[in-house]
């Protein structure tokens, strides 16, 4: 925790994904991929005995969380800076989102070979960002032919060679490796507003494939992450981001 609090907040990005499956339906699915889902299903069902209703049913709702199965439609990320002219820190929320997954992850790409370049001077930070978002987005990069950024290109690194992601679910743990604690109780237990007051996770692949709505989609990944670095400043014990100093920067 110490460490933190000798982060400058500016040198920080902070990071959440969207992701749905990738197809709107099990059938659309090539049949080779049929079979591979029926293969995983069996795992994510715990039972090797369904119906093909529950199959179906377990590739609309579980499918977005396995990269090789799902694509990702938005990532949205948040700069903290010094407003000079309220001397507050302000936030400017931006999302790289679509359904041309290729696009939004070349753009993402040159923000990170842009911007961040260097691991050893930037950092980026997310909710269970080790576990999930990180992995994902280099996966699917690699899917894309897209080449990782240095500063996610960790494969085979040791843990302290990343040091650089900062992981809010991680910090809360302080070593427990029980449980998952959301965003959202997180925001109730420390006093910030909650990110979730509109769709929340599971409902981000019928907003997408039913509603064509990646705008809503967006602005819920963005409030996901100003509860994540809301979440970074207080566990850092530092002030947090007031309503007006929070800018949704359009695509």
């Amino acid at each position: 925790m110490q460490l933190t609090k000798n982060i400058d907040e500016s040198r920080v990005l902070f990071l959440d994904i969207e992701c749905v499956s990738g197809e709107a339906h099990f059938e659309l699915l090539p049949e080779d991929m049929q079979a591979l889902w029926r293969h995983k299903a069996k795992s994510v069902l715990k039972t090797a005995d369904f119906t093909e209703e529950e199959l179906q049913a377990s590739y609309t709702n579980n499918a977005g969380i396995f990269a090789e199965f799902g694509k990702i439609v938005c990532i949205s990320v948040g700069f903290v800076f010094l407003d000079k002219a309220s001397n507050q820190k302000s936030i400017k929320l931006k999302s790289f989102a679509g359904p041309d997954e290729d696009l939004l992850l070349k753009d993402f790409a040159e923000l990170l070979n842009q911007y961040y370049p260097d691991s050893s001077k930037s950092y980026i930070c997310g909710h269970n960002i080790k576990e999930f978002d990180i992995p994902y987005i280099c996966r699917r990069m690699l899917v894309n032919g897209i080449p990782l950024p240095n500063i996610i290109d960790v494969a085979g690194k040791k843990p302290w060679e990343t040091a650089h992601f900062i992981d809010t679910m991680e910090m809360w743990k302080f070593g427990d490796r029980k449980n998952y604690t959301s965003l959202k109780l997180l925001a109730a237990v420390l006093g910030f507003p909650s990110p979730k007051d509109d769709i929340d996770g599971s409902e981000v692949g019928r907003v997408y494939w039913e509603e064509n709505d990646i705008d809503r989609i967006s602005l819920y990944c963005e409030k996901d992450v100003l509860a994540t670095a809301q979440l970074y400043l207080r566990l850092a014990l530092k002030p947090l981001l007031s309503t007006e100093h929070v800018i949704h920067v359009k695509n």
